[in-house]
Formats: C-alpha cells, structure tokens, sequence
C-alpha cells in the first residue's frame, strides 16, 4: 500500500509545474501531513529528485521517470482532442484523469516550440450532456467484468429490470450508453445512462464467452 502511494506522490508531483504544499499532497491521497514528510523522506532517500521542504512545498525534477519523447504537432493534435472529448463528455472522475494526463504530457514536452497550445482543434459544446450518473461505476464493472442489475426507464416511460454483463461504454454527443450482454433478454442491449433508474453492481464475475463480447457486438453493426 505504501508503495503505491509513494509511486501516486511522484504522479501528483510530475504533473505539475509549481511547488506542491504537504497538504495538497495529504488531501490528494487521504493521508495525514506528518505521513507525507516520512513519505517525501523515504523518496529522497532511493534518490528520487524531489526538492523543497515543509511548509513549502514539493518539486521533482524535470524528466524524471519518463523517457524524453517528441511529438509531431498531429500527434499532439490527436492527444489533445482526445483529452478535451474526455473533458466535456465524462465525469468528475474521468475529467481529473485526463487532467493528470495533460499535466504529464507537458512535463514532457517542457519549453518546444511544439506545444499543446499550438493546437487548432477544439471539441464543441453542442447540446448540453445528460446526467452521466453511475458513469465511473460501470466503467469499473465493464473492466472488472461484474454482473450488474439495473432498473431502466425506456423511452415510453415503462420501467424493467434487468440482470445485464455490462461490456463497454460509448460517449455520444448528448449522452452516455452502456452496451451490455442482457441475460434477461438474451441479447444484447444498450441502456442510456440517464435513463438507468437504479443499479446494484454484483461480486459474480461473469466469463468471456464467443459471440457475447463487446467487439462481438460492434461487428453486428
């Protein structure tokens, strides 16, 4: 457990560009100060450039822990879009996330003339999105591959529950769909999120089966 929040410290820190108080760093990981000094200590002592102190704050070195990269302006083009899709589109969770990502990414980049402020492409705001509640929830049990049950109001207003193998999530430009095996229909359906009245998310893990998978489904588009 240490070890990983050791690896989350050097995470937090390399994303960003200005010093980083004790504080900020024990709220981050749901920990004490006094634990983020031993913390800090431990680091420097396996050599890990983190500079400052105390009632300071926290650097690390610039380059460490990721290679030196370059990128061609439509490789960055391509990042940043993706970024700002992640941004407008998901949730809380998944907008901090793609904050982390952005942060590192111009860690590594550092003062070029190739930058992520160059870029031209920009996401639209179109129609504002439906509530994506539940949208980390059930990314969690698509990876972890949990049965969920699910109370769903369809389009009539008409209530139904469902016992569902939850298999991926598309991000539409007005809402978020959960594509699913249904084993109450024995098919495959999708179910905005908006629209999911309830949800409990199981501890039966459900196999991989041919012709019941996520790429099966797109196939059948």
């Amino acid at each position: 457990m240490r070890t990983i929040r050791l690896f989350s410290i050097l995470d937090v820190l390399r994303g960003r560009k200005r010093p980083v108080s004790a504080q900020v760093l024990a709220d981050s990981l749901g920990v004490s100060v006094r634990t983020i000094y031993r913390d800090i200590a431990t680091l420097q002592s396996m050599g890990a450039p983190v500079r400052g102190e105390g009632g300071v704050g926290y650097q690390i070195e610039a380059g460490f822990f990721l290679p030196p990269l370059h990128f061609e302006q439509d490789e960055l083009d391509a990042l940043l879009l993706g970024i700002r899709m992640v941004t407008a589109r998901g949730d809380d969770t998944l907008g901090a996330a793609a904050a982390r990502v952005l942060g590192k990414i111009e860690t590594v980049l550092g003062d070029t003339e190739t930058s992520l402020n160059q870029s031209l492409l920009a996401v639209g705001a179109g129609p504002r999105q439906a509530k994506s509640s539940g949208l980390t929830d059930l990314k969690s049990a698509t990876q972890r591959r949990l049965k969920t049950k699910v109370i769903y109001k369809d389009d009539r207003d008409q209530l139904s529950e469902r016992v569902v193998r939850p298999l991926g999530l598309t991000a539409f430009e007005a809402v978020w769909v959960l594509t699913a095996w249904c084993e109450t229909r024995e098919a495959f359906r999708n179910f905005r999120l908006d629209r999911i009245v309830t949800y409990e998310i199981t501890d039966q893990r459900f196999k991989r089966e041919p012709g019941k998978e996520f790429n099966d489904y797109l196939r059948s588009l």
